[in-house]
């Protein structure tokens, strides 16, 4: 099996307040093949800074980590106890986040029409909108 590019998401809810409305969009881009999500967990830090996590696909859990569990197609342990460590360690006392890895399905035609030409992917570079966005308003002002 020849994967797509795989990224990984850590979402951070401060004061661990999760309303639960990213679900739809999410559903949308696996139900749309957009994206499939690979593997995937939840981390919260209580107000002491102790460190508790749930993975997606553990038996038992919330509704909330049900319904994320079911998007995904097999979980495959991508994520380390040193990843795990670095995205706790970036929340504050009292917030939680997710943290998805998936693969980008839409990629996937595209980088066989790459291989199938005799192409090589040289470059990869993924920047973020609000950058993109600083960056065009600040030539607007020259």
């Amino acid at each position: 099996m020849r994967l797509g590019p795989i990224e990984v998401v850590v979402v951070a809810f401060p004061g661990s307040e999760f309303n639960g409305e990213i679900m739809p969009a999410l559903e949308d881009l696996v139900e749309n093949d957009v994206i499939s999500i690979v593997d995937g967990l939840l981390i919260s830090k209580d107000d002491q800074g102790d460190i508790e996590f749930v993975e997606i696909s553990e038996e038992g859990s919330s509704p909330e980590v049900a319904k994320l569990a079911a998007l995904v197609g097999e979980a495959n342990g991508l994520l380390s106890d040193d990843d795990i460590e670095e995205f706790a360690a970036a929340l504050d006392p009292g917030d939680s986040a997710a943290a998805l890895v998936f693969e980008h399905t839409w990629a996937k035609p595209f980088r066989d029409a790459i291989v199938d030409s005799g192409g090589i992917l040289v470059a990869n570079m993924r920047v973020p909108g609000a950058v993109v966005e600083e960056v065009m308003e600040a030539l607007e002002e020259e």
